[in-house]
């Protein structure tokens, strides 16, 4: 069998499986080559050996039959160009902030942040992006899981960042004393309550604590704007991901002026400077 076979015949069968994607992929077609590719390394015209084929078969079985994400099944997800240890104690990544942070979060960042922390951090990935992009910053990364900052040790270590990043454990700021920054950034819990109940069982491996959101899914949100002007320096920028949650979020605050910047899928991260938040 070549490669290119495979690939449909996989692709049908996460197709008539009905499978759910978001976690690294969109597609069963994306899903199936990264599944071929992670095994192979390539998608040519190559014959698929006995023990390839074997691995790949296995794979798929478990991920049809299982309903578990393919970057648990891995233990590898991608954001941007960069690859990250991933298992189930954290969630898989998927944050649109990284799309921001390719363009130095330009025009909303002035200059390079001396010191930025990363807010639920889960596997550490943003942090990591944040010390590829600006080159100076120190980096603090936060969470309240002892796993997941498990899972951001070693994917901090893998990338030989040690000394620029710090990893914390806390309840968003509670453990962070009076540290300031010139850059917050966030993709915390936003799912509603409403939506975990009808969660696909892809998402139900991943962590509820990284996913759960209460009611209307601004639980966290609500305490990250009360507490985080306490923490930004002047100019300070804060930049968070909420998901679907833009409308709820402008009721609850109308008197906030949020910038929507654009990202494949706008209206889900917002940011706000330090002198725009609550006192």
């Amino acid at each position: 069998m070549k490669v290119s076979a495979l690939l449909r015949e996989t692709t049908q069968r996460f197709t008539r499986a009905g499978l759910h994607f978001g976690h690294g992929t969109h597609t069963a077609k994306e899903e199936a080559a990264w599944l071929i590719s992670s095994v192979l390394g390539y998608l040519l015209e190559e014959e698929v050996t006995p023990r390839a084929r074997k691995k790949i078969e296995a794979l798929a079985r478990r991920r049809i039959r299982e309903r578990i994400p393919l970057a648990y099944l891995l233990k590898e997800a991608w954001l941007g160009e960069h690859s990250f240890y991933i298992d189930e104690r954290v969630i898989v990544p998927r944050s649109f902030i990284a799309e921001l942070l390719r363009d130095h979060l330009s025009p909303w960042l002035p200059r390079e942040p001396k010191r930025a922390l990363d807010l639920c951090t889960g596997s550490g990935c943003l942090a990591v992006l944040l010390a590829f992009i600006f080159e100076n910053v120190r980096v603090d990364a936060s969470d309240l899981s002892s796993n997941a900052l498990a899972v951001a040790r070693r994917n901090v270590s893998r990338y030989e960042l040690t000394r620029r990043i710090r990893l914390i454990k806390s309840d968003l700021f509670k453990s962070l004393n009076d540290n300031k920054y010139d850059l917050i950034v966030s993709n915390p819990p936003y799912v509603t309550a409403r939506a975990m109940h009808r969660l696909p069982k892809e998402y139900r491996h991943e962590p509820p604590l990284a996913l759960a959101a209460g009611d209307d899914g601004l639980d966290l949100v609500r305490r990250l704007l009360a507490e985080a002007r306490e923490h930004l320096k002047p100019g300070g920028l804060l930049v968070c991901e909420i998901g679907d949650n833009r409308r709820a979020l402008e009721r609850a605050y109308p008197l906030l002026e949020f910038a929507w910047p654009e990202t494949s899928d706008p209206g889900t991260v917002f940011i706000l400077k330090r002198e725009q938040l609550p006192d």
